[in-house]
């Protein structure tokens, strides 16, 4: 296999978890990502995975996960622009990724966010990682929007939930897609105003990520979307189920990416 392989990690909150699973089976499989560029979830995951950590040690992570280890509220989220503060966040994510800057990963690594300011996408492939990553999953209203150099950044998945041309242009022949929110799946009930807002979410998500679909057919080799209608995105808890979609994504798919990779 003498092809470079660029992996497109997108966007979507807990239903991420799904990436730890693909890289888990494309490992065993000998299949290695030469460059890989993250949205969101996929960022965090992404530059884990970049910087020498193993599917294994991020699964672990994640199993041993509480909310309480993330949650921080802001005492007044009005004036602050988001529910939740970083600081335990960035404590966690430091105590795996340390002071790492982009030139330190094994893997070239890039990643996305929006500066709210602006109203334009953002590349980020220098600099300090954390800075980054985090400002790609400041999820709007959630949490607190990322100051940078001027800018105001959240979310990568507000204008780019899988960043295929990003993983092409860093120099990748093949490129593969994975979207872990895939098609919006019919729900019995929305039973409250939490739901409603969650449901609206959703459906934008999924409208979204399928136009980037076509527009993307030119770039993208393999795109790839895990079963797991069971899986929220807002929700933690149903991380093994998001794994072990991801793993079997991987597995199904992971010939045709061998055959992809070849000359």
């Amino acid at each position: 296999m003498s092809k470079t392989l660029g992996l497109a990690l997108g966007a979507g909150g807990a239903r991420g978890v799904a990436h730890v699973g693909f890289l888990k089976a494309l490992e065993e499989e000998n299949i290695r990502p030469d460059f890989i560029s993250g949205s969101s979830m996929g960022s965090i995951v992404g530059a884990c995975y970049a910087k020498g950590m193993s599917a294994d040690e991020m699964r672990d992570i994640m199993r041993q996960l509480k909310v309480n280890d993330i949650l921080d509220l802001n005492i007044l989220p009005l004036t602050k622009l988001g529910l939740m503060k970083w600081t335990k966040v960035r404590r966690l994510i430091s105590s795996f990724l340390e002071n790492c800057e982009f030139s330190d990963l094994k893997i070239p690594f890039s990643c996305v966010a929006v500066d709210i300011i602006s109203g334009k996408l953002q590349l980020f492939d220098e600099g300090s990682v954390i800075d980054a990553i985090l400002a790609s999953s400041s999820m709007p209203t959630v949490f607190r929007p990322v100051e940078k150099e001027g800018m105001l950044l959240v979310d990568g998945g507000v204008l780019c939930r899988v960043p295929v041309k990003q993983v092409k242009a860093m120099g990748a022949d093949v490129v593969v897609a994975v979207d872990v929110l895939g098609k919006c799946e019919q729900v019995d009930k929305v039973p409250n105003m939490i739901s409603l807002i969650t449901r609206v979410y959703d459906i934008m998500d999924a409208h979204r990520t399928a136009d980037e679909r076509r527009r993307s057919r030119r770039v993208v080799d393999l795109w790839l979307e895990p079963k797991m209608p069971e899986v929220s995105q807002y929700k933690m808890k149903y991380h093994d189920s998001a794994y072990d979609a991801g793993y079997a994504l991987g597995k199904e798919n992971a010939a045709k990416i061998a055959e992809l990779l070849k000359d």
